[in-house]
């Protein structure tokens, strides 16, 4: 791989009204060919500069790829981290889709940086848990993704379990402790009422079983509970799918956050990842 000094990184912003904003940095290999599109979708409690996300998104440029990352317009970070937990508290998995329509209309229209090191005709999604559903779910209905790739991702879009939703419901908000800032973090009754009006279209494992682009899993066995149920549901319902389980990996593949550094169990999903990928761009 190419070292970080030969690789362009440009930050842009995507003004969607309403005080939404989508912003995110490109990054791409600096010799003059244009490269795939790869779109990094963070995860819940996830922002573009957690943990391994810079690193992972310089070893898949270095790695032939025009990388994407982006912070969902309420994820709850504009400068630094959750300061924004209003929007944090009123975000959806609607939000977040149409937060990816945006990002791939500004794609593929050419109004990213670096445009002219992008081939904006070959796209493809990676996502880290919450990230990852998501990029599903945006593949499901955009047949113009190649090929998507879910890091521990979630097959539920209900991250919580019944007494909190309940409490959401009868209060309008819960509150979840965010261990590492410290804060308590704001659910609002909208992501539930998101859910319900949308549950065939949120059905993480349905949508990966009806639709032909490819998709590879690569879940850490070492992952929550909640999580290993959840690929579990995703190999029952998508066998004909790529399914790669990494032995001892936890959520995040043994990173952290500020980032301290790789590990082997990264390593290996960003090394699967590109041999993945790169059946479906000739790279």
């Amino acid at each position: 791989m190419m070292s970080e000094a030969e690789l362009l990184e440009q930050s842009f912003e995507l003004d969607l009204g309403s005080e939404l904003v989508v912003r995110g940095e490109v990054r791409v290999r600096d010799d003059g060919i244009a490269k795939p599109a790869l779109i990094v979708s963070h995860g819940f409690k996830g922002f573009k500069d957690w943990g391994f996300i810079p690193y992972a998104a310089r070893s898949m440029a270095a790695g032939g790829y025009a990388v994407i990352t982006f912070n969902f317009s309420c994820s709850g970070v504009r400068e630094t981290d959750f300061d924004e937990l209003d929007k944090f508290g009123v975000n959806t998995y609607s939000r977040e889709q149409a937060d990816l329509e945006a990002l791939l209309a500004a794609l593929v229209e050419g109004r990213l940086p670096l445009v002219h090191l992008i081939e904006r005709s070959s796209i493809f999604l990676l996502g880290h848990s919450r990230g990852g559903g998501n990029s599903v779910l945006f593949a499901a209905e955009h047949p113009l993704i190649r090929a998507v790739v879910a890091w521990n991702g979630i097959g539920d879009c209900n991250l919580f379990d019944e007494a909190f939703r309940e409490e959401v419901l009868r209060n309008g908000v819960g509150y979840v402790a965010n261990a590492r800032t410290k804060q308590q973090m704001p659910i609002a009754r909208v992501f539930f009422d998101d859910l319900d009006s949308n549950s065939e279209r949120f059905n993480i494992p349905a949508r990966a079983a009806e639709i032909d682009t490819p998709i590879l899993f690569i879940q850490g066995d070492g992952d929550s509970e909640r999580l290993l149920e959840g690929n579990r549901l995703l190999r029952e319902a998508a066998p004909d799918k790529s399914h790669v389980t990494l032995e001892g990996a936890n959520h995040t593949f043994g990173a952290v956050h500020p980032f301290a550094g790789t590990t082997g169990h990264l390593e290996k999903a960003i090394e699967l990842s590109l041999a993945f990928l790169n059946k479906y761009t000739g790279n």
